[in-house]
């Protein structure tokens, strides 16, 4: 079998330069002819298009995201793409400390469970949206370095919006009305002991002890991972992540 041909390339994620890999094939088979199909559904619609790309966390999403935007503007003959995250849709933590959930039967702060569907607000991302596919608006974002919601900090204004997020297929109220409001959506699966290895693994790049980390895993990941793999919604498409890290078509 013919090993993988593996590219590197610079990027900025989160406002941060990155080095990252794609295999070359992926890149030419399953990218490229991703970017071709948006750019013919934003001719034929004649309008801004938007597309949720929906996946459970330590897929990398946000990466791919800005990675398949970053190449709609560097091949030629493509229409160019805009990465925008749902995460600047996070409550600010004021909120989140300010109000709880019954989860178990046990009152909790929403601060911990944050990351959680409930820790969303949906109306506010719908209504952006909604506004977004008429007219340029502006986004908030989650700013990972004082890890809170900064507000109106990017211009939406590409003829293709590319919106990441674990729970944008989610099928849950209210969290299901969102579907109608994408033009094309893709989720990408992965199988849970794989995310968890890399989850995992990245709290101890992070410093945390191995203990310590599967211990957060267990508490914070875990059930988000089960509850997007229970009620992740349908997609256009669908690809699955290997345990290598590259993706394939299903």
């Amino acid at each position: 079998m013919r090993e993988k041909e593996w590219h590197t390339y610079e990027m900025i994620v989160n406002g941060l330069p990155q080095r990252v890999r794609y295999r070359m094939g992926t890149v030419e088979h399953l990218f490229l002819p991703l970017l071709r199909r948006l750019r013919e559904l934003q001719h034929c619609s004649g309008r801004r298009c938007i597309v949720f790309l929906a996946a459970p966390p330590a897929t990398g999403k946000s990466t791919l995201a800005q990675f398949l935007a970053q190449l709609s503007c560097t091949e030629e003959g493509l229409t160019p793409v805009q990465a925008l995250g749902m995460d600047g849709f996070h409550y600010p933590n004021r909120y989140l400390a300010a109000h709880t959930i019954l989860r178990d039967g046990e009152e909790i702060p929403l601060t911990s469970i944050k990351g959680a569907p409930e820790t969303f607000d949906v109306p506010a991302l719908a209504a952006k949206l909604g506004a977004a596919r008429e007219e340029s608006v502006t986004f908030p974002v989650y700013d990972r370095r004082i890890h809170d919601v900064v507000p109106d900090a990017v211009t939406a204004d590409a003829p293709i919006l590319l919106v990441e997020g674990n729970w944008l297929l989610l099928d849950e109220e209210p969290w299901r009305d969102l579907c109608g409001l994408a033009d094309h959506r893709l989720r990408i699966d992965a199988a849970p002991e794989l995310l968890r290895d890399r989850l995992i693994a990245r709290k101890v790049q992070g410093g945390s002890t191995t203990e310590a980390a599967a211990a957060f895993y267990e508490a914070s990941d875990a059930p988000n991972i089960l509850r997007f793999a229970a009620h992740a919604g349908a997609a256009d498409e669908i690809w699955r992540m290997t345990a290598d890290g590259d993706f394939e078509r299903m």
